[in-house]
C-alpha cells in the first residue's frame, strides 16, 4: 500500500503500458499455436470478441467477423434497433467534424425509441447467416427486452455497462436482480464491466458464463475524466482472474470466463491481457479502423450519447485496411493495429506456449 496522505492509503496498480511479457528458454512455431477459445457449448477460432458498439458492429460486420471464426456482438440499443435503415444516419455523422456538434446530434438520434421488432429482425439476420448470435443490452433495459432477445434465438446474452454490480441499490426503481434474471434465461449470459476482485466474485456468483473486465471503449470513454473512476487494466484483469480461481474453489469447479474489455488498442495489449489472466478480449478500437466498419473511420461508444451526462466522445480513427486484414492479416503496418490473430499467435510462440490457457501463466515484468 502507498500512503497518499495521513488519511488515505492506496494500492499500486498497473496498465498494459506498464508491463511486458517475458520470453522463456523455449520457443514454438506459430503454426503449432492453438488459439481456439471455448465458452459454453461453442468454440471460436480465436479469443477475440467484437465489441457491441455502433461504430464497430453492424449485422453485416457481425456476420463477417463470425465467418472469420470470432464472436461479434451487436448493440441492441444502438442505431440498428432504432431505425429501419441507419446507413444514411451513419453517413451523416461521418460528415460532422465538430466534436460538440457531433455529441448533440448523437443525443438527438439516439433519443429514437428502441423497437423490439428490429431487435428480432437483426438477430434473425445474423442467425440466418449461420454464425453465432450475440446481442448486448444495458442493465437498465435488459429486463425490458429479455424476452425479445431470447425468442430471437441468441447464443449469448451480453449485459454491458460502465460498471455492472450484483448489488445495485436504487430508490428510484427496482434494480435488476442479476442472479434471478440469469437463472430464468435459457442462454448463457456475459456480464460486466467490473474492475475489482470483490465485484467480479459477486458477478460470478450470479451464474454468468463470462465476466467483462474494465469499462470498455477506452479510446472513446472519458469516465476517468468525468467521474474520476478508473482501474488500470493489467491490475484489473489480474484481480478478476484471482476471483475466477477462488470462485472455482468455492463453487466446486464452475469456470467463469474472464473477458478483458477496454484499453486493447493494439495486438500487444491483447497478448498482455491474456498474460494477466484473461480468457478472451472484447475489442473495439482496431476493428473501428476497418473499411467495412459502420462508423466510417469514426469511433464512439454508448457513453458518448448519454442524454444528461456524456462520458465519451466520438474519435477519428481513420481506416487502415479491411476487416479481414485487421483480424487475420496480412498486415502492412508495424504498429500492432492489424493481423491481431497472427500477432497473438506469434507472441505465444515467441514465449514458448501453444495454448491460450497455458499462456496465462507466462511471466510478466513491470517497467521501472
Amino acid at each position: 500500500m502507498i500512503e497518499i496522505g495521513r488519511a488515505k492509503r492506496a494500492t499500486q496498480v498497473y496498465s498494459f503500458d506498464d508491463i511486458a511479457i517475458v520470453p522463456t528458454r523455449r520457443t514454438r512455431s506459430p503454426q503449432d499455436v492453438k488459439l481456439t477459445w471455448s465458452i459454453d457449448a461453442l468454440t471460436f477460432e480465436f479469443p477475440i470478441v467484437a465489441a457491441p458498439m455502433d461504430s464497430v458492429m453492424s449485422p453485416d460486420t457481425a456476420i463477417a467477423f463470425g465467418r472469420m471464426g470470432g464472436l461479434g456482438v451487436l448493440n441492441l440499443e444502438g442505431l440498428w434497433t432504432r431505425y429501419d435503415d441507419p446507413d444514411p444516419i451513419l453517413a451523416e455523422l461521418a460528415e460532422i467534424s465538430d466534436a460538440v456538434a457531433a455529441t448533440a446530434r448523437m443525443q438527438e438520434l439516439y433519443s429514437e425509441p428502441v423497437k423490439p421488432e428490429l431487435i428480432a429482425e437483426r438477430m434473425k439476420q445474423i442467425r440466418d447467416a449461420g454464425v453465432p448470435v450475440a446481442g448486448a443490452l444495458s442493465p437498465q433495459r435488459a429486463q425490458e427486452f429479455a424476452s425479445v432477445v431470447e425468442r430471437a434465438g441468441v447464443d449469448f446474452f451480453v449485459i454491458r455497462g460502465t460498471t455492472v454490480s450484483a448489488e445495485h441499490v436504487s430508490s428510484a426503481q427496482e434494480p435488476l436482480n442479476l442472479k434471478e434474471f440469469i437463472r430464468k434465461l435459457d442462454v448463457p449470459v456475459i456480464v460486466g464491466g467490473c474492475a475489482t476482485y470483490q465485484a467480479a466474485l459477486h458477478l460470478m456468483r450470479t451464474g454468468a458464463a463470462g465476466v467483462l473486465v474494465g469499462f470498455g471503449g477506452a479510446a472513446t470513454g472519458r469516465t476517468r475524466h468525468v467521474l474520476g473512476v478508473e482501474v488500470p487494466m493489467a491490475s484489473a484483469v489480474a484481480d478478476v482472474a484471482a476471483a475466477r480461481r477462488d470462485y472455482m474453489d468455492e463453487s466446486g469447479g464452475r469456470y467463469v470466463h474472464v473477458i478483458a474489455d477496454g484499453a486493447l488498442g493494439r495486438s500487444g495489449d491483447i497478448a498482455k491481457a491474456i498474460a494477466c489472466g484473461a480468457d478472451a478480449c472484447m475489442v473495439s478500437t482496431p476493428l473501428a479502423r476497418a473499411e467495412e466498419a459502420p462508423g466510417r473511420g469514426w469511433h464512439w461508444g454508448p457513453e458518448a450519447w448519454h442524454p444528461e451526462l456524456p462520458r465519451g466522445e466520438r474519435v477519428r480513427m481513420g481506416r487502415v485496411g479491411t476487416l479481414e486484414e485487421i483480424v487475420r492479416g496480412p498486415s502492412h503496418t508495424p504498429d500492432g493495429t492489424m493481423n491481431l490473430v497472427g500477432a497473438l499467435g506469434k507472441a505465444m510462440g515467441t514465449t514458448g506456449y501453444t495454448e491460450v490457457k497455458e499462456f496465462q501463466r507466462v511471466e510478466i515484468v513491470v517497467h521501472a
